[in-house]
C-alpha cells in the first residue's frame, strides 16, 4: 500500500484507553508537533484500473475525554470551521432556557433540530409537530429550497408529482426550528432569528463558547450556507468537544451545568439516528447504526466530521474518546471523509471486520459505470499514529 508519511504499525488499543482518565487538571495537554510547512498527509486515493486519478488529503485526530491527543495522522492543530458539526452543541442554548420543557420533546424531535436531515416525510411531520405545538408556521423559517431534499427518491417524488418542497425540506430546518422556539420562549423577534446579532444567536454564541472554554467575545465566527452562524477551531478542540458529548460527565466544574443538556442531546441523537441524517445513504446514519448506543457522528460541509465514542466502544473497558476529521479540499462529493470516518474507526478497534464489510459502500466507495460493473475505487492509504508517545 502507498504511503504518503511515515506509516506506523497498527496497534491494538492501548491499555490507557482501557482505564479511567485522569483529570485535565492533573498534566499539562501536550499538542504534536505538525512542521507548519508541511502539506496535510494524503489519506484518500481514487483509484481506476491501474491508475491513480485523484488524491485527497487530510488530517484526523483522536482524543481522550482528559482532552489528551492519543492517535491521529496529520495536524491536529489545523483550523478548521465546524459548519453544521456545530449544531448539537447549539442546541444547548434551547434546553438550558427551559423553552423545550412544555414541549415535551422526544428524542426524535431534538435528533432532528441536531441533524443536517435529508428531507424525508419523517423528518418534516417531526418537525412539522413540533412547530404545531409551539404554534409557529414554517414559513418563518429563513432557509431557500435549491437542491433540497437531499433524499433523491423524496426529490424524485416530490418533482413527479409536481409539489415544490418547501424550506422544511431544508436539511437545517431543525436547526432553525431550535432558533425560533427559543426566541419564541424568550419573547424575542421572530422573523429576523437568523442575524447574527439576534438574542438566539448570541445565546447559541455564549454556549459554544461555553463548552470549548472559549470567551464568546472572542469566538471567530462565520456565516454557514443556511444563513447561521459557524464557528473555527483546531481540529484537536472540536475532537475533545465530541469526547465531551460522548460522555458529559467528565465536564469539569466550569462546564457542570452543561451535563444534563449534553446527555440529553447525545442519548437522543443515539437513540434516533436515522433523524440525524436519513434513511438511505446517510454516513452519521449508518456509523450510528453500526454500533447502536456506542457512538455518536455529526458532518459539516468542507470534509468535516466529529464523532463521539461512548463507555466500550473500543471494546469491553473502554474509555470514551472524541474523534475529527477534516479533508482539506472541501470533498464536494464526500467520498473521502467517508471512506476516512470507517478506517478511523476501524483502526481504533470501533468496528470490526464484519462491521467494515457492512459498510463497504461507504469505506470504499465504488465507481461504476452505467451497467453498474465497478470500475473505480476510493481506497484509504494511511494508518493513525499513537501521537502522545510522539511528543
Amino acid at each position: 500500500m502507498t504511503r504518503y508519511h511515515p506509516a506506523m504499525p497498527r496497534t491494538e488499543v492501548s491499555a490507557a484507553s482501557r482505564s479511567p482518565a485522569r483529570p485535565a487538571a492533573s498534566r499539562p495537554l501536550r499538542s504534536p508537533r505538525y512542521p507548519r510547512s508541511a502539506a496535510a498527509p494524503v489519506l484518500v486515493e481514487v483509484r481506476r484500473g491501474p491508475s491513480v486519478e485523484s488524491r485527497h488529503r487530510g488530517h484526523v485526530v483522536q482524543v481522550n475525554t482528559d482532552g489528551r491527543i492519543e492517535r491521529g495522522v496529520g495536524d491536529p492543530d489545523v483550523l478548521v470551521n465546524l459548519r453544521s458539526a456545530v449544531k448539537p452543541f447549539s442546541l444547548v442554548a434551547l434546553l438550558e432556557s427551559g423553552a423545550s420543557d412544555p414541549l415535551r420533546l422526544s428524542d426524535q424531535e431534538l435528533a432532528v433540530m441536531s441533524a443536517s436531515h435529508s428531507g424525508e416525510d419523517a423528518h418534516v411531520r417531526t418537525l412539522q409537530g413540533v412547530l404545531r405545538r409551539a404554534g409557529l408556521s414554517q414559513t418563518l423559517l429563513a432557509l431557500a429550497t435549491d437542491a433540497m431534499p437531499l433524499d433523491r427518491l423524496t426529490a424524485a417524488r416530490l418533482a413527479r408529482d409536481g409539489e415544490a418542497p418547501g424550506q422544511i425540506r431544508h436539511m437545517c430546518s431543525g436547526f432553525h426550528v431550535a432558533s425560533l422556539l427559543l426566541a419564541r420562549h424568550a419573547g424575542w423577534t421572530m422573523a429576523d432569528y437568523w442575524r447574527p446579532d439576534h438574542p438566539t444567536q448570541v445565546a447559541v454564541r455564549q454556549v459554544v463558547g461555553r463548552i470549548f472554554g472559549r470567551n464568546s467575545s472572542t469566538l471567530t465566527t462565520s456565516v454557514d450556507a443556511c444563513g447561521l452562524l459557524t464557528y473555527s477551531f483546531p481540529l484537536a478542540d472540536i475532537a475533545r468537544a465530541y469526547a465531551l458529548l460522548a460522555d458529559p460527565s467528565t465536564a469539569d466544574v466550569s462546564r457542570r451545568s452543561l451535563v444534563p443538556h449534553l446527555t440529553r442531546i447525545r442519548d437522543a441523537m443515539i437513540a434516533a439516528p436515522e433523524m440525524v441524517g436519513g434513511t438511505r445513504d446517510s454516513t452519521d446514519t449508518s456509523l450510528m447504526r453500526a454500533r447502536p448506543g456506542l457512538l455518536l457522528s455529526k458532518g459539516g460541509a468542507e470534509g468535516l466530521r466529529g464523532v463521539g465514542l461512548l463507555p466500550g466502544a473500543r471494546g469491553a473497558g473502554s474509555v470514551p474518546a472524541g474523534v475529527a476529521i477534516k479533508i482539506e479540499d472541501g470533498d464536494s462529493t464526500g467520498r473521502a471523509n467517508r471512506a476516512v470516518s470507517v478506517e478511523a474507526l476501524g483502526q481504533l478497534g470501533v468496528l470490526d471486520a464484519g462491521q467494515l464489510e457492512r459498510l463497504s459502500d461507504f469505506h470504499r466507495p465504488p465507481a461504476r459505470d452505467p451497467r453498474g460493473v465497478e470500475v473505480g475505487q476510493t481506497l484509504t492509504v494511511f494508518e493513525l499514529a499513537p501521537i502522545s508517545e510522539l511528543v
